[in-house]
């Protein structure tokens, strides 16, 4: 026993909650793959895919856990040059899926730039608010938010052209640090207006650039059809101009903001392309019950193209119902609220705006990710942290938690010499 608690340190209710996400994610995750185990006619592959990924994530959760928090500051440099230099590289040299360039493609791997920037910028502006409080306790300075400003938006303009969902995640979590961080209420008044007035115009862009033409109905079909068709190959081949390679996702943000209304008369429902994904997952929803068909008896994971990562949490509705749904949300909420504690228990304002911010970039993503999948909001395309299927969010996800476990050792520590000292 005494050798398992120092295997698994750090506080035990974010462990609980990470190997639970981490058993919910390999069961689903299974289940939720008939797809591609169609199409590779091998059963297993998916499952034992995921499950290594898994295993790695824990590997690295474990050796992060170990990292004194201090350590993370001297690595911000690097981080932030790999960050931008790799989120460049995905820009011009990216691999295109469905219809995006996000991922760059290694010898065995692919790797998403974008998750990388998120856990950058995190730890950036974590160590800008931390350096910049006011001695007499009263907040951050000012300067703070030009720095982080500086830093960040570049970094969520980047994502943005290819990954608007991700980009909107980044900077909300950023813009919730400050508040957290004690920005001047002046300072984030005037971000906030400078931030709805950026989206106006962003949103006039859009809807006036963005008409729904063949491509971006198209690209509606590939995702439905899980296929890559003439259209995104002539995309990898860089096929366009200056101005449709700024605007060419225009039209599939209009499709989805313009989605269609339910009418009146179900018996008028039609699904479409451009309902098809959020049907399915209603269908999936609307057939769980109270107790779900039981884990690997979904029936709509065979015609949603993304069950296994976008759409996970409609299949975990559907075989685990109403129960596990309410327990999924229910582990979020604590990864939340134990972090938070952690955050208040720490002497330092690093470690605490650190691990707030990684706190909010995972439970707001899974956010996201839920009420999508139940058509509470227009499709993303951002996976549920820790249980959807995935390469490099899955390994960052992990790396995230190891880095609140970390903080959380140290946390405990002081809170414990503290008292020992009264």
């Amino acid at each position: 026993m005494p050798k398992f608690k120092n295997i698994f340190k750090g506080d035990k209710g974010i462990w609980m909650v990470f190997l639970f996400l981490c058993l919910i994610s390999i069961v689903e995750v299974f289940s939720a793959s008939s797809t591609l185990t169609y199409k590779t006619h091998n059963y297993l592959g998916p499952f034992f895919y995921h499950s290594g990924l898994i295993i790695i994530g824990l590997g690295i959760v474990l050796v992060t856990q170990k990292v004194p928090c201090r350590y993370f500051k001297l690595i911000t440099p690097l981080m932030l040059l790999l960050t931008y230099a790799t989120l460049i590289w995905v820009l011009f040299w990216g691999e295109s899926i469905n219809g995006a360039n996000r991922v760059i493609q290694l010898p065995f791997f692919t790797f998403q730039p974008s998750e990388l920037a998120k856990g950058t910028m995190v730890l950036t502006t974590a160590q800008i608010l931390s350096a910049m409080q006011r001695e007499d306790g009263s907040g951050s300075d000012p300067l703070a938010m030009k720095y982080i400003l500086w830093l960040s938006v570049p970094a969520v303009l980047l994502i943005l052209r290819e990954n608007l969902s991700t980009a909107v995640l980044l900077f909300a979590v950023i813009y919730l640090m400050m508040i957290l961080g004690r920005m001047p209420w002046k300072n984030m008044a005037k971000l906030t207006g400078v931030m709805a007035l950026a989206a106006a115009l962003f949103a006039a862009l859009v809807f006036g650039l963005g008409s729904m033409d063949k491509e971006a109905s198209q690209e509606l079909a590939d995702l439905k059809a899980g296929v890559k068709t003439e259209r995104t190959v002539k995309k990898d081949k860089g096929d366009k101009n200056i101005f449709e390679s700024v605007t060419h996702r225009f039209g599939t943000w209009r499709n989805r903001l313009l989605k269609p209304g339910k009418p009146e008369d179900p018996k008028n429902y039609e699904i479409t392309d451009d309902n098809y994904q959020v049907t399915h997952a209603n269908l999936a929803i609307a057939s769980s019950g109270i107790i779900g068909k039981g884990p690997g008896n979904s029936v709509e994971r065979d015609y949603l193209p993304q069950a296994f990562s976008d759409f996970i949490y409609a299949i975990i509705i559907e075989e685990m119902g109403i129960i596990g749904a309410i327990l999924v949300v229910f582990l979020y909420i604590i990864l939340l609220f134990r972090t938070a504690r952690i955050a208040s228990r720490c002497e330092n304002n690093f470690p605490a705006f650190l691990v707030m911010g990684l706190a909010l970039l995972l439970v707001f993503q899974a956010v996201i990710n839920m009420c999508v999948a139940v058509d509470f909001g227009i499709v993303t395309g951002q996976p549920l942290p820790l249980i959807s299927k995935g390469g490099t969010s899955t390994i960052v996800n992990c790396a995230y938690i190891g880095a609140i476990l970390s903080v959380s050792r140290n946390a405990k520590k002081v809170t414990v010499e503290t008292e020992q000292a009264q």
